[in-house]
């Protein structure tokens, strides 16, 4: 019996240390720190947005995109999207319990989803990408319960909150090309994310709310008091951002700039567009086809001049932009008109001393 006891304490040995090496990946981004990290498994609609709404919340470590819930071993990307494997796309949230505890995950994750849909989440439709928790114990299953009661009472939604909470069984990563997807392929990502209708649908619910989950923006990006702000900008620029004005067409100063870059907030430096973007629209302002953080662009219902239009500002210092009209070129349709006293233009070979240098990507 002893020549059989070896091969089985190997083999124990070895699957005991490949646990603890997945778990030493996902500690590596602690630095070596000896606190034990816990799991929370969320489906919020697509995974690539998910991840990169977790990993903005200080306390997670580590987000992974992947497929479970379903009936299928070792599913793909094409399988779980067609919709036959019974799997949702997901997402662990590898977290710090020091630091965020999991009613603040859940808080977090209601207000980056739509949980009164029950047949996908915006734009992704079908079973594959609907909201569900995934707890991994009685005490998650408890508070998520308890929260989405909570919710469903609160009156914030006209329809009840109808995500589903379900015990957790097993998760598959997804590949490779799906990891970090919004920072290797930001461009793609942000295009797609925009289309979606997930950010609209999120300001329009929680509107100034959502600025406490990314709280780091909200340091960064702060709009200085009434005093500073005239003395910091010209008279035009004052009128434009603070009091909802207009400058004169043709007669700006970045109408017709043809060079390369970002434009900025003048108020609080909050990336908005991108050269990239940029188009002659023939109407004598800067006229872009869509945002370059959408995250920082607000859009609300303007009835002046007796005539209904959708105002653009920007999130953090609240300047008022522009407009956006439906009749822009491909590929988005939009025409974000915005005017140039509310704008600070970064040339692209500034954008790394500015402290923009996440941008010059764009621009290679």
């Amino acid at each position: 019996m002893k020549r059989y006891l070896l091969p089985i304490l190997v083999l124990f040995i070895f699957l005991g240390c490949k646990d603890y090496t997945v778990k030493e990946e996902v500690s590596a981004d602690m630095k070596n720190s000896d606190k034990e990290l816990l799991i929370a498994t969320f489906a919020g609609g697509c995974f690539w947005c998910t991840e990169s709404d977790f990993e903005k919340l200080p306390g997670v470590v580590k987000v992974i995109s992947g497929y479970t819930g379903g009936h299928k071993e070792n599913p793909t990307y094409k399988e779980v999207s067609s919709g036959t494997t019974g799997h949702v796309e997901a997402v662990q949230v590898y977290y710090d319990p020091s630091q965020v505890t999991y009613e603040a995950l859940l808080e977090y994750f209601w207000k980056h989803i739509d949980p009164t849909d029950r047949g996908g989440q915006f734009v992704d439709r079908g079973e594959q990408y609907r909201g569900v928790i995934f707890y991994h114990d009685e005490e998650q299953k408890r508070l998520a319960e308890e929260s989405k009661n909570a919710l469903d009472k609160s009156g914030r939604f006209d329809k009840p909150v109808v995500t589903e909470i379900l015990p957790f069984t097993q998760f598959y990563e997804a590949e490779d090309y799906h990891q970090d997807y919004y920072k290797e392929h930001s461009v793609k990502y942000k295009y797609y994310r925009y289309r979606s209708g997930r950010d609209q649908f999120l300001e329009k619910v929680w509107g100034r709310e959502l600025e406490k989950t990314n709280p780091d923006s909200e340091k960064k990006y702060k709009k200085p008091d009434d005093a500073t702000l005239k003395n910091k900008l010209s008279p035009l620029e004052y009128k434009v951002t603070q009091k909802e004005g207009t400058e004169p067409p043709f007669d700006n100063e970045y109408w017709d700039n043809k060079k390369e870059g970002i434009y900025v907030d003048i108020v609080s430096g909050e990336p908005l567009f991108s050269s990239l973007d940029k188009y002659k629209s023939g109407t004598g302002w800067p006229s872009f086809t869509k945002p370059l953080e959408p995250d920082n662009i607000l859009e609300k219902e303007d009835r002046s001049f007796f005539t209904k239009r959708t105002e653009v500002r920007s999130k953090y210092a609240d300047s008022h932009l522009g407009h956006v009209f439906p009749d822009g070129p491909e590929p988005t349709g939009l025409r974000y008109c915005i005017n140039s006293a509310a704008l600070r233009f970064v040339p692209k070979e500034d954008l790394e001393k500015e402290g923009y240098g996440e941008y010059l990507q764009f621009f290679k």
